[in-house]
């Protein structure tokens, strides 16, 4: 097999070495201590939204693995969210950065600002709607519960639970729209997380995911990780706290559909410059091609 794990296994190892973590490079929780990055996720998942059915702005809304900042989530309730549930693995997110983020998405969302891939969806946050969401008192509002710690206040609430493990932190029935970003592929416990997020989500709600089928650069090409046989990528993972569950994009459809949702968008992203059917573990020799090929995809699906 020619993936070359030796060099990715030696730093998998030392994960377990008390201390050693605090030394290796860090990867981070990929972009979201960058007000420009948020901006960008949030607005791109609020148009996909729109395009395929949501009608008004969400009241509620949940993010799974928001990461260093809750930016994303911020956003949300600049274009009119008033409750945001934040929901982590691991507490990354600090409250002065959490600050520093809100006032740079502030002055995005008074410019109007477009974004990498997009024009600033007017058609959607209407002047007469920022009006409302930019105003002085709602900002001043924000600022008090980032600042203090107090979840609620005015009619906005953010509460940041992290770890996350019991579904019970949210009620059922209470959630409009629930997003993640490069997040379900870190999620061991597929089929509860799916269940979960169906009980949270009022009937009609929807769920926004973007998921990253890649290795996470653990090995040398993209898609490698099928290549390791389940020891060997026990050990290139090592104690790091950032696991990939490995699910192909098939599993997650197949579970979106095991759990009463209906997809009414899937964006599948192909490559051709991974390994071969050749490289693969046997554990993954009856990937299909369509797997096998997919980096990434854009899904979103509606609680039937």
């Amino acid at each position: 097999m020619k993936i070359k794990p030796v060099a990715h296994g030696i730093v998998g190892l030392l994960t377990f070495v008390p201390g050693v973590q605090t030394i290796l490079p860090q990867i981070g929780t990929r972009g979201t201590n960058s007000a420009d990055y948020c901006y960008q996720v949030w607005l791109n998942h609020l148009t996909m939204l729109w395009e395929n059915g949501l009608r008004s702005i969400p009241d509620t809304v949940a993010e799974l693995g928001p990461g260093d900042s809750l930016g994303v989530g911020l956003a949300a309730i600049l274009s009119g969210v008033n409750h945001y549930y934040a929901l982590d693995k691991v507490e990354f997110a600090k409250p002065q950065l959490n600050l520093q983020i809100f006032e740079e998405l502030v002055e995005l969302f008074k410019s109007r600002s477009t974004t990498a891939e997009k024009s600033f969806p007017s058609h959607i946050l209407t002047d007469e709607l920022l009006a409302i969401t930019l105003s002085d008192r709602r900002l001043e509002s924000i600022r008090q519960i980032l600042s203090t710690g107090t979840p609620e206040m005015n009619g906005l609430s953010i509460k940041y639970v992290a770890p996350w493990l019991n579904s019970q932190i949210i009620p059922n029935d209470s959630v409009d729209v629930i997003i993640s970003q490069a997040v379900l592929e870190h999620v061991l416990e597929l089929e509860e997380t799916y269940q979960t997020l169906y009980a949270w989500l009022k009937p009609g709600g929807m769920m926004s995911h973007q998921i990253d089928f890649s290795s996470h650069n653990h090995t040398q090409k993209w898609n490698g990780h099928w290549g390791h046989s389940d020891f060997l990528w026990n050990i290139v993972m090592g104690n790091r706290p950032h696991l990939i569950n490995r699910q192909p994009y098939s599993v997650h459809l197949e579970k979106i559909a095991q759990n009463n949702f209906t997809v009414v968008c899937d964006l599948p992203v192909h490559r051709s410059d991974g390994i071969t059917r050749a490289n693969l573990d046997k554990k993954w020799h009856d990937l299909s091609d369509a797997d096998l090929t997919c980096s990434e995809a854009f899904i979103q699906a509606v609680k039937s």
